[in-house]
């Protein structure tokens, strides 16, 4: 399971790698080992994050995310919806842009493809964080602009759909 977590502005992937016997965690490449895991209730808690304790304070958040208050801070948390990415990222649009710089890991659709909203088409990697980036909306891919192990800057064009006017 793969969700992101905000940090000061910034978007993060997390990656849950084991349930058990202990909750195992990649976060920016580091691995974490969690253990006495809160119950969900709000309010005061506290875990084991590498054998070290840690308390914080947990809330419901926006957007069905939580809102985690620790050492004087607020964190965001919200679960990963590839297609609310999409949509968040131009839903409508009729191009697929690149979140961040990386490298492209595997290309799912090739031009001519039917592709439906939130389905993944090329898969990135970037700060070895791998994600899927989905079509915005239903429609037929007119380009892949990329192969697997090309690099890209951060919001360059990776796919395009054909304008929904040249659909059939």
């Amino acid at each position: 399971m793969t969700f992101k977590i905000m940090i000061d502005g910034q978007v993060h992937g997390v990656a849950i790698l084991a349930r058990r016997p202990h909750l195992i965690v990649e976060i920016g490449g580091h691995r974490y080992r969690v253990e006495d895991l809160c119950d969900g209730r709000s309010g005061p808690q506290s875990l084991r994050i590498d054998g070290q304790p840690v308390a914080f304070t947990r809330a419901p958040g926006a957007g069905g995310g939580v809102d985690v208050r620790l050492d004087g801070r607020t964190y965001e948390a919200r679960p990963f919806d590839p297609a609310a990415e999409a949509a968040a990222s131009g839903a409508g649009s009729d191009r697929v842009r690149a979140p961040m710089p990386g490298a492209v890991v595997v290309v799912h659709k090739q031009a001519g493809d039917a592709v439906r909203r939130g389905e993944a088409i090329i898969t990135i990697e970037s700060m070895k964080l791998q994600m899927a980036l989905a079509a915005p909306r239903d429609g037929l891919l007119a380009e892949v602009a990329v192969r697997e192990g090309d690099v890209f800057d951060k919001d360059a064009v990776l796919a395009r759909l054909q304008p929904a006017a040249e659909e059939r």
